[in-house]
C-alpha cells in the first residue's frame, strides 16, 4: 500500500511541475509575441509619424499655392478637401474589401511568425 502511496505522490508531484512547466511556457510565448509585436510597430509608427508631417506640409504648401492661384486664400484649401474627399470616397466604394483582405492577411502572417 505504501508503495501506491508513493507512486501516487510522485505521479502528483509531477503533474505539478507540468502545470507549472506549462504556465511558464505560455508566459514565455506571451512576452515573445507582444515583443516582436512591439518592435514591428514602433519602427513603423514612426515612419508614419514623419510621413504624415510631410504630407501636412506638403497639404499646406498646396493648399496656400492653389489659393494664390485662384485669388482667395480659402479656395484652395477647399480645393485641396475636395481632392481628399474624392479619394476617400473611391477608396471607401472600389478598395475597402481589397485593402481589408490585405490587411488581414498581414494580422494573420504576423500572429504566426
Amino acid at each position: 500500500m505504501e508503495d501506491h502511496a508513493n507512486l501516487l505522490e510522485s505521479l502528483l508531484e509531477r503533474a505539478t511541475e507540468y502545470g507549472k512547466t506549462s504556465v511558464e511556457l505560455v508566459k514565455l510565448k506571451v512576452i515573445d509575441k507582444t515583443t516582436d509585436g512591439l518592435s514591428t510597430i514602433i519602427p513603423h509608427a514612426i515612419v508614419l509619424l514623419v510621413i504624415s508631417s510631410v504630407l501636412l506640409f506638403l497639404n499646406l504648401g498646396a493648399s496656400f499655392w492653389l489659393g494664390k492661384i485662384t485669388g482667395e486664400l480659402f479656395y484652395g484649401f477647399f480645393l485641396v478637401a475636395a481632392f481628399y474627399t474624392l479619394i476617400a470616397f473611391i477608396m471607401y466604394f472600389f478598395m475597402r474589401k481589397w485593402l481589408k483582405r490585405i490587411l488581414y492577411d498581414y494580422f494573420i502572417q504576423e500572429l504566426l511568425k
